[in-house]
């Protein structure tokens, strides 16, 4: 039964934190958001000391179940190792605990914590690994399903579903959360856990921690007659059956030897309750139980889990196959050029952020707000420093001034949340105009479309003075109509992105926006 409560617990908790990453539409926040908050790294870099109390009880009290049920990284493993375990029953064994490979890579993980080096930190922080791995890989997959049900309800005349661009962020972010994906299916597949428990530093606080948890799983050697079926099903390799021991560091809780126990000899209980295990010699009451442990393990059930998943597997491969066809010319007559980033020198971060310096420290490159960004502004980084932290860029959009999601999701404390009216009088950039790509000036021709659509009237366009329209562009002189260029009032600029977004100058814009170290309230 604990096994089972645990496994529904666990899927819960999956699916909810992935639903988080694949929602596009940023609804299913207000209801599962929480899940993203309790995870461990986030809460600490948050400093939500409330969430860090209570994971340090829960793991005090029942321990490891954070990375067997809340950890989205450790129940993913749990799946893998299940399918695994479809090819080949009884496939573990116990190995000693590597606690060289545990304790350097935790003291590894706190010095670049605390020298800030977010890219380090957030290709071992677990959370973060799923996040990259559920916004780059699942996320583009259900977001051509989501496109396949808009054109057949197009079809259908109903407006149930809306097409949503899929795109590819950072090729960078792709590869290592493509690579992190293998990585971590082939080492569950084989061994279970042996990402949590040799790499994972959540899992060796934890592990630490869970030494002394009041409830553990107990063997009693009254009842045990080494039939080792516990030890061959623990995923954590932590059950020494030949010694009658556990190693509670890396047990997880899974449940998995109560449930494969025929004799009941583990419980789930506070080893002071357990009895003794020199009281009462076992070996005699084992060899006599040993024929019946293999009559009751004589009975096998049709599992047509494996033919479900070939099934949906080949579902979604032929969903990926049909995917919206980004629109590449203007009215079908002339190519759009895309526009290209440029080298701003000063990267730009949300409003909620503070600083840079403050977004590097806390960030863990989860993805979660790239995610739920409705205007393709935010795509993680590619500098070497700042590796799949986010960052803006306005290619594809503008940080429209009434949409706070980011903040609204960060589980971290990155983005600290900020209000409509907060963001609104924020700066986190400035723009600056670049003459020789303006349209005004390079063709001749009338513009002014980044003072239009400026929400906060720091583009003002005044007469290009001392030039003249002609044919092919401008040529010096007075005489002839003036055209008008714009003028940024930078104490106004709040760094939006609008000017820069919908200038029609390709391939580079006329007008971008530049970041600020440390954002300003104007």
């Amino acid at each position: 039964m604990l096994r089972k409560i645990r496994i529904v617990l666990a899927l819960i908790f999956l699916a909810g934190i992935t639903l988080l990453f694949l929602d596009f539409t940023g609804t299913i926040h207000a209801w599962l958001g929480w899940m993203a908050r309790i995870q461990f790294m986030p809460a600490v870099l948050a400093l939500n000391v409330g969430v860090i109390i209570g994971l340090v009880l829960l793991t005090l009290i029942f321990g490891r179940v954070y990375c067997s049920v809340i950890c989205p990284l450790g129940v993913m493993q749990d799946l893998l190792a299940w399918l695994g375990k479809k090819q080949k029953k009884n496939r573990y064994t116990y190995s000693p605990a590597h606690n060289w490979l545990r304790y350097a890579m935790l003291a590894l993980f706190v010095v670049v914590l605390i020298l800030g080096v977010g890219s380090v930190v957030a290709l071992l922080e677990p959370y973060s690994i799923f996040g990259r791995i559920a916004s780059n890989l699942f996320a583009p997959v259900y977001g051509w399903i989501n496109n396949l049900f808009a054109l057949i309800a197009e079809r259908a005349d109903s407006y149930a579903f809306y097409e949503t661009d899929v795109w590819l962020r950072s090729l960078p972010t792709f590869i290592i959360a493509a690579v992190m994906l293998v990585l971590i299916a082939v080492l569950a597949w084989r061994n279970g856990r042996t990402w949590c428990n040799n790499i994972c530093p959540v899992g060796t606080v934890l592990g630490f921690l869970s030494r002394f948890s009041w409830l553990k799983p107990v063997i009693d050697t009254d009842k045990c007659v080494s039939c080792r079926k516990c030890e061959r099903n623990c995923k954590a390799s932590c059950i020494d059956i030949a010694h009658h021991k556990i190693d509670y560091s890396r047990c997880v809780a899974c449940m998995d030897c109560i449930g494969n126990c025929p004799k009941d000899a583990i419980s789930y209980v506070h080893p002071g309750k357990a009895a003794s295990p020199a009281s009462v010699p076992a070996a005699a009451p084992a060899a006599k139980a040993a024929p019946k442990a293999d009559k009751a393990g004589s009975a096998e059930t049709v599992d047509t889990a494996r033919r479900g998943f070939l099934t949906a597997s080949l579902m979604t491969a032929a969903a990926v196959t049909v995917g919206a066809q980004e629109k590449k010319v203007d009215g079908g007559l002339a190519v759009i050029e895309d526009k290209e980033i440029p080298d701003r020198g000063t990267p730009l971060v949300p409003p909620g952020a503070v600083s840079l310096k403050h977004f590097a420290q806390h960030c863990t490159g989860c993805q979660l707000c790239v995610s739920v960004c409705p205007n393709g502004v935010l795509r993680p980084a590619t500098d070497l420093m700042r590796l799949m932290q986010p960052e803006m860029s306005y290619e594809r959009g503008y940080c429209r001034p009434e949409c706070t999601k980011c903040s609204d999701v960060c589980p971290a404390g990155a983005i600290r949340p900020v209000g409509v009216a907060e963001k609104s009088s924020t700066q986190i950039g400035h723009a600056v105009w670049f003459k020789r790509n303006c349209i005004p000036f390079r063709d001749g021709e009338e513009c002014g479309n980044c003072a239009r659509h400026c929400p906060s009237g720091a583009i003002q366009m005044v007469p290009l003075k001392g030039h003249r329209r002609h044919r092919g562009g401008l040529e010096d002189g007075n005489d002839g109509k003036n055209l008008m260029a714009p003028a940024v009032n930078t104490e106004r600029c709040i760094g939006c992105g609008a000017c820069e977004y919908v200038c029609p100058a390709r391939p580079f814009s006329a007008i971008y926006v530049v970041g600020h170290e440390v954002h300003r309230t104007i």
